[in-house]
């Protein structure tokens, strides 16, 4: 097999790594880190301009969701199965608790940035709610 026809890429470290991009998107891949420890999440994030894709492959995962107002005033969490696809829709804001074996695959498009992408720090009631599923789900 010609090595010019297919690319094959993993990562094993921490934290976010794109991966592959083409044209407009991106393939990125998500492991554990500590800002993502259901201790410290503090905020939530949303993209102005693209929706964005996550696939559980190992581990445990859960998506806290926040509605797409301009404040976060509640949250539902959306425990991730292996293999589903989760579309992230623009305009909603989102953050990731996981396992600290947890991969997860990001499909996005490559320009996703700070540009376009919005943070909302959460109140202190709805992150310990936060908190308290996040613990009772990854134990």
């Amino acid at each position: 097999m010609k090595t010019e026809l297919v690319e094959i890429k993993n990562y094993e470290g921490f934290g976010y790594q794109s991966l592959v991009t083409h044209g407009s998107w991106r393939v990125a891949v998500l492991r554990y880190l500590e800002e993502l420890n259901i201790a410290n999440i503090h905020s939530m994030e949303r993209h102005t301009g693209t929706d964005e894709v996550f696939i559980l492959t190992f581990g445990k995962a859960m998506l806290i969701i926040g509605g797409d107002d301009s404040l976060i005033s509640e949250f539902q969490p959306v425990i991730m199965s292996i293999g589903n696809i989760y579309n992230v829709k623009k305009n909603t804001w989102h953050t990731v608790i996981m396992s600290k074996d947890a991969h997860i695959v990001i499909v996005e498009n490559d320009d996703t940035n700070g540009e376009n992408s919005e943070t909302c720090l959460l109140t202190e009631v709805l992150r310990r709610e936060i908190q308290l599923q996040g613990n009772r789900f990854l134990h």
